[in-house]
């Protein structure tokens, strides 16, 4: 037996060192060569060379592999029960590695046994890995030898020190450290660590660069402490080896203190550090950052690593003209382009931390806003065409807080660049670049403007702004006002950006003063004008005040001067001359009125402390028109007079929506009741607006939302109106008298007292039956959202709003009537589609987001700009406000369907139901369930600081259940909000609300710990789902999606108890009970299953059973007799379960149902190989009769297999031929796999060659085949067994290798997709 004597740290090293000097004393050539014959088998006495021939392996000579004649596994087993059974054991493992190191002084020798040895192609029973391991390899995992032989390949490295690579282009060293990686056990790992320590550190340097990037795929988790340790002192000692180094450290397990002091070492070392190395080592830096030291890491970095330095000689270097030689010219452009290369891989380091680590981007911001000096930061100006929108909002909040926070001298410099990139970009024609400059310029004045009043560090007298500093602020706002009105979108845009900076920052009383008083007469001379003076002119159509809340007096009412504004910038365009009483004064686009009023809005709000009462009038005031439904006059239009009111009414649709942002959170009845009304009114018009965009199919309409992330939007210009109204004319506009003339405040402050009639609602529409084609229109909004203003977050708390009584007075002030207003059913249900929306952009993760196919990336934020600059945080916050209200509408709309199916006597689909409103709150149910669903599967509740969110929102589902009780462990309430959810699967309109119901008790389920019964519970409700019968679609036709379904039987088979007799209750009772009803009908127990649902199902239950039987473990000969027996009865079921599902095709013969058989029959054939055939080799000799009957079974779905694979070929269907490649050779493996299981069981006279002729898949002969087809490509193997008088059969391919090569040569082509 080897000697296990370790030699001390100082011992081995000398002896390694010692060899290394013979290595470069004695020339390579005159290493020993033993006289061999090339190529031939090694034949010698050595008891090497006959163990290794007993147990497999044929030594060869010369350039030749060595060659395997068994399987690998097999060898090893083979060589150690020989080695263990020997007589002379253990002094026989001594002799062996004799042997081996004498066989191995020869380089020929030495170089095959490192590399893989060759696979025999005639040996059946070679079936494992399709790879072949070195003889190295395999003698190093047997455990007995593997120190020893570990033993003499470092003795036999130092060797090769000098010699990269041999005749052969093999760089042996490389190959010799390859042998120890991977192994499946490291006998004694500490040993090991010392010996490659010790070669470490004698090695040269390219040998050491590769010893220690090998390290973590060589090593144990026990040994990562001690190698760890080990690498650092290494780190101090040799510069060179850093990369490295720093490679490893970030994949060993190591205590995150020691990590910090390597850390502070490599950033004590950063000034002197190769540019080359810089990638690696501050990527190694961000990675040990924490949240305590963030901040102190990132400052040290940023002061620390200055390229300026590291890029600057390489490019005097490169300058330089006096130059003696073209050579040297070269290489400092090479120098250079290196350089660089360097320094992008550096900025991506540097971008991919800060993008996916918040912690490393908060502390990096923090670390600029601590900047003392501001001049280092001023050539970034310079490069704003290549940074998105949203990146030069930061990069200018960022750049202001720096010029303007801080009064010193340097802070002049960037103030006057920035200045200047503002006046340049606003001054450009070339639209992106005038908004760069609106968002620059709006940004660096809400700096400039901020107010500092309660800033600790400042005086009063530097806090208040100076009139100075407020004339820069009203000077940079005049300019950017200047610069965008000749363009309506950016006009838009700037009163957005405005508005968004008033909402986030709180700016100057002084400055805001100023924005208030402007805004507010602007707008009331661009936009407002008297009601009682009907505008003239040559309109298309009749000019009508609509829309108005209130009886206005014909001497002080106001309206919304919207058609005429609309027309005529239409007319202008269309080289119309339009002409005003009111001569010089510019009209101002209809497309400013919505983001004006914002604007105009949140001023007043800040102003007054949220007091609207200055602009309430607003609320109430008619809106001059056109009646706007389109009746029989629709058909009559021309094409743009139809854009042309599609334009009005999406412009009117943008007030309304924005006039609800303004007042939905006034608390009067008086108040909420018309913002409800304005609320009725969006729903009203939509419905209108979708029977004109459903005859005006090329209409694009006026944007919505002017931020930057919608300027991959065309600009749109409202079509030109019909050549019938370019009629010359005036356009007469309201001018006021002086009589009538009132100050803004006055004029909007009004109260109006008086009710009048509403503008006719146009409720009919509501009434109508829910037909396919309004179905069809609605989607039209839907592709139409990026054109609406978007809802704020606040808006949703008029879900609170029940019954609102609304008081009418008569002008003395007394009531004169009271009218109930609530929030119906259509109302209700656009909210919750708004807020569903807004849920799936901050909360879902955008990879798990459905992107259409060649959707431009940036469109899923369009709409949600306010939304995006708030955090995920807070919006889970503002919704979980909401919970309350919306289980109140949960439990309605509950109760509305429980008394539904009772009134229809469980029929609620019946004849005397309400199709539309039935759909509606069927849409509600669906929207609320998805927005439960969507908050409580924010991946936000995993962060600590967000686990009071979650234990308060189960607090409120619980309370619905359980009243009264507080402080109740988190398991609790998650048990009582489960329950409570579940209780609403009786009342579930529709399968899409049924499949959300199940998803948000599955996320409630995920945050248990006691989930099993649970678990249960989902499958039940699931299995309850698919047997339950739904209402029907239009045309008879199920209104179940495919993905639903799929979505919803994959939860079912994935959380039963017992998967295999789920599939089999469903294949074996389902689909029968579906092949003798009629055709039309469905099954009896599984109403889901149809004869267009079936190739869903199919696909599901193939899949589910091939991913259980994965999931078996093959066990082995040493599990007891009871595990044996209980995986053979599983493997059983589940080859029964795949022979009813592979017999169902032919039945059900379409291409999509013989596609999922031939790809997840092979899968399922793969995995019998791998999973059950090792358990039949052990489970042979006890259960001889199990095993041939599971065999017989499974070679008659094989059979159809390879009858599909005829099938496949005479149809000549690309599509299913692509697969019959890969699975015939699976079935070919299958047939060499039983062939030596039973001759390891000693009874191969059961297996027997047979001649299967090609057959359909109703067995049917197929007549015309190719001859070569018929003697290399179909075979049939039967296994029988005299002693039980039962025969098993197994089809494949007879083993002619060449036939099957060649339809091997598609295999990488191979799509695994459905």
């Amino acid at each position: 037996m080897v000697s296990k004597r370790r030699l001390s740290k100082s011992e081995d090293k000398e002896s390694l060192t010692e060899d290394a000097s013979k290595t470069r004393k004695q020339p390579l050539s005159k290493k020993t060569k033993k006289s061999h014959i090339a190529n031939e088998v090694e034949e010698n006495d050595s008891i090497f060379v006959k163990l290794l021939k007993i147990s497999g392996i044929i030594l060869k000579t010369g350039e030749s592999q060595n060659q395997l004649a068994v399987d690998q596994i097999a060898f090893q087993k083979k060589l150690f029960q020989t080695l263990r059974r020997h007589p002379s054991y253990p002094k026989i493992i001594e002799e062996f590695v004799s042997g081996l190191e004498s066989h191995i002084e020869d380089e020929d020798s030495f170089r095959n046994c490192l590399l893989s040895c060759e696979r025999l192609q005639d040996e059946e029973a070679s079936m494992g890995a399709s790879y072949s391991k070195s003889l190295i390899k395999l003698l190093l995992g047997i455990d007995i030898l593997q120190p020893a032989i570990i033993k003499t390949l470092f003795e036999k490295l130092p060797e090769y020190f000098f010699e990269n690579k041999n005749s052969d282009e093999i760089n042996i060293p490389r190959l010799i450290v390859s042998q120890l990686k991977w192994l499946d056990r490291v006998v004694d790992g500490k040993d090991l660590t010392t010996k490659i320590m010790q070669l470490i550190s004698i090695a040269p340097e390219n040998l050491q660069h590769d010893i220690i990037t090998s390290l973590p795929e060589i090593l144990g988790d026990s040994q990562h402490a001690d190698v760890g340790k080990e690498l650092s002192d290494l780190l101090i000692e040799n510069t060179s080896l850093t990369v490295p180094i720093l490679d490893v450290l970030s994949s060993l397990r190591l205590d995150p203190n020691f990590l910090l002091k390597v850390r502070q070492l490599v950033m004590d070392k950063l000034l002197s550090i190769r540019l080359e190395d810089l990638p690696v080592i501050i990527k190694f830096i961000l990675h040990s950052i924490t949240a305590m030291d963030a901040l102190e890491v990132i400052s040290e970095l940023r002061e620390k690593l200055d390229l300026q330095h590291c890029v600057l000689p390489s490019r005097l270097q490169a300058s330089q003209v006096k130059l003696k030689s073209k050579g040297r010219a070269s290489s400092s452009g090479n120098q250079e382009s290196s350089g660089q290369n360097c320094i992008i891989l550096l900025f991506d380091v540097i971008k991919s931390a800060i993008r996916y680590e918040k912690t490393i981007s908060e502390a990096w911001i923090k670390a600029i806003e601590n900047s003392a000096s501001v001049s280092e930061h001023k050539g970034i100006l310079d490069y704003l065409d290549n940074i998105s929108p949203q990146q030069i909002r930061k990069l200018f909040y960022v750049l202001s807080t720096l010029a303007f926070s801080k009064q010193n001298e340097a802070s002049s410099h960037i103030q006057d660049d920035m200045h200047l990139v503002i006046r340049k970009q606003l001054s450009s024609t070339v639209f992106k670049y005038k908004l760069i400059g609106i968002i620059g310029a709006v940004t660096m004045a809400g700096i400039m403007a901020a107010d500092r009043s309660e800033s600790p560090s400042l005086t009063q007298e530097r806090a208040n702004l100076s009139d100075e500093q407020c004339t820069q602020v009203t000077s940079l706002l005049q300019l950017v006002h200047s610069c965008s009105e000749q363009s309506p979108q950016a006009s838009a845009l700037y009163y957005d950006e405005f508005a968004n900076l008033i909402q986030r920052e709180k700016l100057d009383p002084k400055a805001l003063e100023w924005v208030g008083h402007t805004i507010c007469n602007d707008f009331q001379d661009a936009f407002v004008v008297d009601s009682c003076v009907v505008p003239e002119g040559d309109f298309p159509f009749p000019v009508k005040a609509l829309y108005g809340l209130e009886e206005y007096d014909t001497q002080d009412g106001i309206a919304i001067n919207l058609l005429p504004l609309l027309f005529s910038q239409d007319f202008a365009k269309d080289g119309g001359l339009v002409t005003s009483q009111e001569s010089g004064q510019k009209l101002v686009s209809p497309l400013c009125l919505a983001p004006y009023f914002r604007l105009l809005r949140l001023c007043v709000e800040r102003q007054h402390n949220g007091n609207l009462e200055e602009i309430d009038g607003l609320l109430d005031c008619p809106i001059f028109l056109t009646d706007l439904e389109p009746g029989e006059k629709l058909e009559s239009m021309s094409a743009k007079e139809r854009s042309f009111m599609c334009s009005l009414i999406f412009l009117t649709l943008n007030w309304f929506r924005e006039i609800v942002n303004a007042f939905c959170q006034e608390t009067s009845p008086e108040m909420k009741g018309k913002v409800l009304t304005r609320l009725k009114h969006i729903v009203e018009l939509q419905i209108i607006l979708e029977k004109y965009l459903a005859v005006t199919p090329d209409y694009v309409p006026p944007l919505g939302n002017f931020d930057v992330e919608t300027l991959d939007i065309t600009p749109h210009t409202v079509t030109a109106i019909s050549a019938k109204i370019r009629k010359k004319g005036k356009i007469e506009r309201k001018q006021k008298t002086d009589g009538s003339k009132t100050s803004s405040s006055d004029t909007l402050s009004e109260e109006k007292n008086s009710e009048c009639d509403p503008t006719p609602s146009h409720r009919g529409q509501l009434n109508k039956e829910f037909t396919g084609k309004e179905e069809k229109t609605s989607l039209l909004l839907h592709n139409s959202h990026a054109f609406f203003r978007e809802l704020d977050i606040e808006v949703f708390s008029i879900l609170h709003c029940g019954l609102v009584t609304k008081f009418i007075l008569d002008t003395e002030m007394h009531t004169e009537a009271t009218e109930v207003v609530q929030l119906g059913p259509p109302e209700l249900l656009f909210l919750l589609e708004d807020l569903s929306q807004k849920l799936e952009s901050m909360l879902t993760p955008p990879i798990a987001r459905r992107v259409p196919f060649l959707k431009n990336k940036g469109s899923r934020n369009i709409g949600f700009s306010h939304l995006q600059q708030r955090s995920a945080q807070e919006i889970v916050h503002c919704v979980f406000q909401l919970l309350t209200p919306m289980c109140n509408h949960l439990e309605n709309i509950h109760n509305y369907f429980q008394c539904l199916a009772a009134e229809n006597h469980g029929v609620v689909d019946g004849p005397g139901v309400k199709v539309q409103e039935y759909h509606i709150m069927s849409s509600c149910y669906q929207r609320l369930l998805q927005i439960f669903y969507g908050l409580f599967a924010w991946s936000g509740f995993s962060q600590p600081e967000n686990q009071n969110l979650l234990y308060s929102a189960l607090q409120v589902l619980s309370s619905r259940l359980k009243q009264g009780e507080h402080s109740q462990p988190l398991e609790e309430l998650l048990s009582q909000s489960f329950h409570y959810l579940q209780n609403f699967h009786q009342s579930i309109p529709s399968f899409q609300c049924a499949l959300y119901l199940i998803r948000l008790l599955m996320v409630i389920l995920e945050k248990s710990t006691a989930s099993t019964q649970n678990k249960e519970k989902i499958a039940s409700l699931a299995r309850q789902f698919l047997c339950r019968v739904w209402p029907s679609g239009d045309k008879e036709k199920s209104n179940i999606s495919n993905d639903q379904l799929h979505a919803l039987l994959c939860i079912y088979l994935e959380h039963t108890d017992s998967i295999l007799k789920a599939i089999e209750e469903i294949a074996g009772v389902g689909v029968p009970e579906l092949i003798n009803s009629p055709k039309d009908a469905s099954s009896s127990t599984f109403p889901t299953l149809t004869r267009h649902t079936f190739v869903v199902f199919f696909r599901v239950m193939m899949a589910e059973l091939e991913k259980t039987v994965k999931k078996i473990e093959p066990g082995t000969a040493a599990d007891s007799q009871q595990i044996h027996e209980e995986k053979l009865l599983y493997w059983n079921m589940a080859v029964r379960d795949f022979s009813i599902l592979i017999n169902l095709i032919k039945v059900f013969d379409s291409h999509p149902v013989l596609h999922v058989c031939l790809k997840y029959g092979r899968l399922f054939v793969e995995a019998f190989l791998k999973q059950c055939m090792p358990l039949l080799d052990f489970s042979f000799r006890k259960h001889r009769e199990d095993v041939l009957s599971l065999l017989e079974t499974f070679q008659l779905d094989t059979r159809l297999l390879h009858h599909l694979c005829g099938h496949s070929k005479i149809h000549q269907d690309t599509r299913l031929t692509q697969h019959v490649p890969l699975l015939k050779k699976t079935l070919e493996l299958l047939v060499c796999r039983v062939k030596a299981m039973l001759t390891l069981n000693n009874c191969r006279e059961a297996f027997w060659l047979g001649n299967l002729k090609n057959r359909d898949l109703q067995g049917e002969e197929i007549k015309s085949q190719n001859s070569q087809e018929s003697t290399a490509d179909e075979s049939e193997d039967d296994m029988s067994s005299q002693a039980s008088k039962s025969k098993a059969t197994e089809d494949g391919e007879e083993d002619e290798v060449s036939a099957g090569e060649k339809e091997q040569d598609s295999d990488e082509s191979y799509d695994d997709s459905d």
